[in-house]
């Protein structure tokens, strides 16, 4: 007869599933992936990802040479702006710029900003600048004109240029140079 051994049944008890072991700085280490099984040469696994269809291919488009990127340029619009800069200068006003406001704008190309010292000053400088541009070879009338009854801000719209004339006090105030900062700006006085 024969005899079996008696084995003894191991205690198993439950454990909650171990906790990462934490390094030194204080982070748990990132899990290890399992190398990748190789693929044997004449088998398909099932696990292979399947081959994407073929694309089209796309046509190719001529490449355009490089060009500055901005706006164009506007000839006429700069040639204005620097007319009524001009006539602000013969009028003694003070602190002449133009700020190159295209592609920043939908409403102008080129800001033409002046002050003086008074109201009276700001007026003479805007009718100055009006009657001197209806005369001329090509007479430019503006679309639209503000401020010259009180002649602390006169807005002179000629749509692409547009003059700002202030008192020194209010155009400090407003800081229309520091709002359009980004733009090139020239300054003629």
């Amino acid at each position: 007869m024969a005899t079996k051994k008696k084995t003894t049944a191991k205690k198993t008890t439950t454990r909650a599933p171990a906790a990462r072991k934490k390094t030194v700085s204080g982070k748990t280490p990132a899990k290890k992936k399992a190398p990748a099984a190789k693929k044997s040469a004449g088998k398909v696994s099932a696990k292979a990802p399947a081959k994407a269809p073929a694309k089209k291919k796309k046509a190719k488009l001529p490449v355009a040479p490089t060009q500055k990127v901005g706006p164009a340029e506007n000839p006429a619009a700069k040639a204005l702006a620097h007319r009524i800069g001009k006539l602000l200068v013969d009028k003694k006003a003070q602190d002449v710029v133009i700020l190159d406001v295209r592609g920043m704008t939908s409403y102008a190309d080129y800001f033409v900003i002046a002050s003086a010292e008074t109201d009276r000053q700001v007026s003479a400088m805007a009718e100055n600048v009006q009657v001197q541009l209806k005369t001329g070879d090509e007479p430019q009338r503006p679309i639209g004109t503000e401020g010259f009854e009180t002649g602390q801000w006169v807005l002179l719209d000629y749509g692409e240029v547009v003059a700002h004339l202030f008192l020194t006090d209010l155009r400090a105030h407003y800081d229309l140079e520091g709002l359009w900062a980004d733009a090139s700006r020239e300054k003629l006085a």
